[in-house]
């Protein structure tokens, strides 16, 4: 069982973890990424937090022909500066999980 210290000392360390974890997130949110479609045709960029700021398309991938093309370069895109917002946010974030049961 611990006595008072310990506890004082613990919660200490968990108080300076989460400040740090907060500040960490804070960083990661404000990093932008850009996620692009097979050949560049769409580009997009969102921010840490899963916020879309921009998107570019190239003229050439507007086809009044065929819409289903550039809603799919569309998605490859989105999808591509998602899976780049996860990997950096289990990369930075997940130090603060490692070794907790069920995390």
């Amino acid at each position: 069982m611990m006595n008072g210290m310990n506890m004082n000392k613990m919660m200490k360390q968990v108080k300076q973890m989460q400040k740090k974890m907060g500040a960490d997130q804070e960083e990661l949110n404000k990093k932008e990424f850009t996620g692009v479609s097979p050949e560049d045709m769409v580009k997009v960029v969102f921010t840490g937090d899963r916020k879309m700021k921009d998107m570019q398309i190239n003229s050439e991938a507007i086809d009044p022909d065929d819409p289903d093309m550039l809603s799919d370069l569309v998605i490859s895109a989105v999808n591509d500066a998602l899976a780049k917002v996860d990997k950096e946010t289990s990369e930075t974030m997940g130090k603060y999980t490692k070794g907790i049961p069920g995390m």
